[in-house]
């Protein structure tokens, strides 16, 4: 019976194993690969190339863009876990060649947020990453196992969340920032800082995801200059922040910082731990 139901769409979408359900009115196209035991819903949008293994379950308003790999087990665009959540007609859009591994996890926006979940391109979720709704996610970010987001998330272009870390909801985590693994992180983290612990605090730069990423030695101890200065002790956050801004108004990546930390949020700047 099943196999007479999607005979249709199989025929106009090549690649799609005999054993897949998908509903009428997901758009697929031709080179699209869909594994065995795959369940898609009928506002599911893929694009060109995008594979999924086996076992995948997507279902709501869900467009996942070209070339995007998904694992088993991984369950998109089902009903966030919001208690608020009254079943508005809300959207999980996630990017170009993201690669999405087993039992991953994402959920679409909430009325209370933007309406949707996004994610950007050339991302790694690792095993069991969980992104709740309304997080936007930046490119090239990597989320190692286990690592969390709560809801109303924004994480950085090449940010890494390391294992079984965990984010607290409306918390920023910067462009080129790293989370320690088994971290929980409640406070906003600076682009390019580093945190740690059981409650993260910032223990430093991302020395050694610039130096990997191509970053130049001058601009690496720039940044390190500016960070010594505004986590220093003299004065207030606010008088350090206009002091790093007035010796270094002609660097990007400073300003970058400077803008991030007068950006007014939820919540304080992850801080160096007291000695």
């Amino acid at each position: 019976m099943i196999n007479n139901l999607f005979e249709y769409d199989r025929d106009m979408t090549g690649n799609i194993h005999q054993t897949a359900i998908i509903a009428p009115g997901a758009q697929i196209p031709k080179s699209a690969a869909i594994g065995p035991y795959c369940v898609i819903g009928p506002d599911v949008q893929l694009g060109e190339r995008v594979r999924l293994v086996s076992h995948v379950h997507i279902e709501g308003r869900t467009i996942i863009g070209e070339g995007t790999t998904i694992y088993p087990f991984a369950s998109l665009g089902t009903p966030p876990q919001d208690l608020k959540y009254e079943g508005e007609k809300s959207e999980l859009i996630i990017g170009k060649n993201n690669t999405i591994r087993e039992h991953v996890t994402m959920n679409p926006g909430t009325k209370h947020g933007a309406m949707k979940t996004v994610i950007g391109d050339n991302c790694l979720f690792m095993m069991a990453t969980h992104v709740a709704h309304d997080c936007v996610i930046g490119n090239n970010v990597i989320m190692a196992n286990n690592a969390t987001l709560a809801g109303h998330v924004h994480v950085g272009d090449y940010a890494v969340l390391g294992g079984l870390s965990a984010v607290h909801q409306f918390v920023r985590i910067g462009a080129h920032a790293i989370v320690g693994g088994m971290s929980g992180v409640e406070n906003d983290v600076i682009p390019f800082g580093r945190v740690k612990g059981e409650r993260a605090f910032l223990a430093g730069l991302n020395l050694i995801g610039l130096e990997r990423r191509g970053f130049s030695k001058e601009k690496i101890r720039g940044l390190q200059r500016a960070f010594n200065q505004m986590f220093g002790d003299e004065g207030t956050m606010e008088q350090r922040l206009e002091m790093v801004a007035s010796d270094f108004a002609n660097d990007d990546l400073i300003m970058s910082i400077i803008n991030f930390a007068r950006e007014k949020t939820r919540f304080p700047l992850c801080q160096p731990q007291k000695k």
